[in-house]
């Protein structure tokens, strides 16, 4: 195992202990269509068992952008998806509130095509920071 393995691996240790019940990552997703939701249905029908129990336990949520007709979730911060709106982006946003944004999430985010927002009590790692400038994913911190 290589010196940057082992440091990822402790990393990610020193993680699962200070985050036992992992991220809170809330997606905002667009349903302006029924083909949107028919998009969306079908996502969710392929996710493996652990993102499920993601879902099931509140780990993973989704939320509506401000622009649409339901009222945004209250733990979003006002103007979070106007700034997306304004830049003219139409890449989803996955919105972390708190806790360490690992390499792992980088990694799904790239996958699934997102950019990153972060709350005021989310910390990105090292590791993550490289996996996101590797992968291209964009990352926003709110001040």
């Amino acid at each position: 195992m290589s010196d940057i393995e082992e440091l990822r691996a402790l990393v990610r240790e020193v993680i699962r202990d200070v985050l036992p019940q992992g991220l809170a990552v809330t997606e905002t997703v667009n349903l302006s269509t029924d083909e949107d939701l028919a998009a969306f249905v079908m996502r969710l029908l392929d996710l493996d068992p652990d993102q499920r129990e993601e879902l099931r336990s509140g780990r993973k949520r989704f939320r509506l952008p401000e622009s649409s007709n339901v009222s945004p979730a209250p733990s979003v911060p006002a103007g979070a998806a106007k700034g997306a709106e304004r830049a003219g982006e139409s890449t989803p946003v996955r919105r972390i509130e708190r806790g360490a944004v690992t390499e792992a999430v980088i990694r799904a985010a790239a996958r699934a095509g997102e950019r990153l927002v972060l709350g005021r009590a989310a910390v990105l790692t090292p590791l993550a920071r490289d996996r996101a400038r590797a992968s291209g994913v964009p990352i926003e911190k709110e001040r």
